[in-house]
């Protein structure tokens, strides 16, 4: 592999780079807002709706593929392979903004959101509990605020997040490119 072709040209001798530092930016961005969604859900007990749940499927997929990333970029992995790298990322912090600020309309009644909601998974025992197990149980439903901050849901703080990623990626991208 030539010098011309490697995502950094002086690998080598230590120097990082722009797609390493923008992939390893996203993967401990997006690994952080995963903690912050699990502690919101498990230790402040804001349970999820099923659009919640689904915008962290994006976060499942950029944590290891930015680390994926980060290797091959630290391993002088051709630069076409990195940007293309950061481009899917970028693409899919994008998609989950979009799906982000989606979720925070149908929270604002901008407009209409899916009708199925989730519940806290009570175990309903025996069936003379039945009726006192149900009144256990908590639905969660997309249109309906749990958390707000600053005025900002947290399915807009996804959105703000994602777009941080997102932008993340194209700094990568562009610096990376000019090299």
């Amino acid at each position: 592999m030539t010098s011309q072709s490697s995502a950094f040209p002086h690998a080598s001798r230590g120097e990082a780079g722009p797609v390493l530092t923008a992939s390893l930016a996203i993967m401990l961005i997006a690994a952080a807002t995963l903690a912050g969604a699990w502690f919101f859900q498990l230790a402040l007990e804001i349970l999820p709706c099923p659009m919640c749940l689904e915008q962290r499927y994006a976060y499942y997929f950029t944590v290891p593929f930015a680390a994926l990333v980060a290797l091959a970029a630290a391993r002088g992995a051709p630069r076409g392979v990195v940007l293309a790298g950061l481009a899917v990322l970028m693409l899919a912090a994008l998609g989950n903004a979009v799906f982000g600020a989606y979720h925070a309309g149908v929270e604002w009644d901008l407009w209409k959101g899916p009708t199925d909601c989730t519940g806290s998974g009570v175990d309903l025992g025996n069936a003379g509990s039945l009726f006192e197990s149900l009144d256990k149980v908590k639905v969660i439903r997309c249109d309906e605020v749990q958390f707000r901050f600053l005025g900002v849901s947290l399915a807009g703080y996804n959105a703000l997040i994602s777009l941080l990623m997102a932008a993340i990626a194209a700094w990568g991208m562009a610096r990376a490119a000019r090299r």
